[in-house]
């Protein structure tokens, strides 16, 4: 198996459900340990472990051969660390989920069986490729004709208006973002904020979500647009797994009159892992997942 993993989180009821892909097979590989939690509704990480191991015996005992379907795979931990861990394909999985007789596992299956053909899938599959492509770096920098070439790279083919700024005015939650007869001039005015500084970038990513330039796609766009900024002014980007949906979007909201919650959210997740793929995709995830239901 390459040293390269992609790995990726996606979530469940606000949990998390870690796998890892393989090349050599062309397969996703999941956390056995994240499933069986999700599926006793379990957040002690040692009782899930416990039950695992309990029923990994009962399963063996009936010759099942779901335990010989487990393969271990190193997986970031909570404390930093690398582990070795269980993993399953999604046949495993499945088969798993079968051996958990309740409304929860029928919806968990649901859920993992669901195909992700979605815009947000497919939009999610080019963000992870932005990456690997190295496309990354040719975008304009604390911009929004940067933030046009992102915008234009996620929803490409998915949304007609991919890269285009609004000609209608939005408005969410109560909230109405800047007019668009006055979003050309804001966005000017954008542009000419300086970005030397944290703070100086707070500002200026503030300034760009109350101007939302785009009918749709504003936030994840914005993300990969503010994470640019950090890298090239502070070699820093966002560890954005290290950041609580409501925590982010309370911040968000306070930021359209005040930037100081989101300035230090942001501040207490920065790292200098600034090339490293598994940050770069974890984040992707997390941005992604921001978005759902709201």
């Amino acid at each position: 198996m390459s040293s390269q993993l992609k790995i990726s989180i996606r979530f469940f009821n606000d949990r998390e459900v870690r796998a890892v892909w393989d090349d050599a097979s062309s397969k996703w590989w999941f956390s056995v340990l994240d499933i069986v939690g999700i599926l006793n509704e379990e957040p002690d990480y040692t009782k899930v472990r416990n039950y695992w191991k309990y029923l990994k015996a009962k399963l063996k005992k009936e010759n099942n051969q779901l335990v010989s379907a487990t393969t271990q795979l190193k997986l970031l931990a909570a404390d930093g660390k690398k582990y070795k861990t269980d993993m399953l394909d999604s046949d495993g999985v499945t088969a798993l989920a079968k051996n958990f007789p309740n409304i929860k596992a029928m919806k968990f299956l649901d859920w993992f069986l669901y195909s992700d053909t979605s815009i947000d899938g497919q939009s999610k599959k080019k963000a992870y490729t932005l990456f690997e492509s190295n496309l990354i770096n040719q975008f304009e920098v604390g911009t929004s004709k940067g933030l046009q070439q992102i915008h234009a790279y996620l929803f490409g083919g998915l949304y007609d208006f991919a890269g285009q700024i609004r000609e209608k005015s939005i408005s969410k939650g109560g909230y109405q973002f800047v007019y668009a007869q006055h979003l050309k001039t804001t966005l000017q005015q954008i542009d000419q904020m300086p970005l030397k500084t944290l703070d100086e970038i707070i500002e200026k990513y503030a300034a760009m979500n109350k101007a939302h330039p785009f009918m749709e796609g504003n936030g994840r766009s914005t993300r990969i647009w503010l994470d640019l900024m950090l890298k090239k002014q502070l070699k820093k980007c966002v560890n954005w797994s290290k950041i609580k949906k409501e925590n982010y979007m309370n911040a968000m909201i306070i930021s359209t009159v005040d930037s100081g919650v989101l300035l230090q959210l942001i501040q207490t997740a920065l790292t200098t892992k600034i090339n490293d793929r598994e940050m770069y995709m974890k984040g992707i995830d997390y941005s992604y997942y921001y978005e759902e239901n709201n």
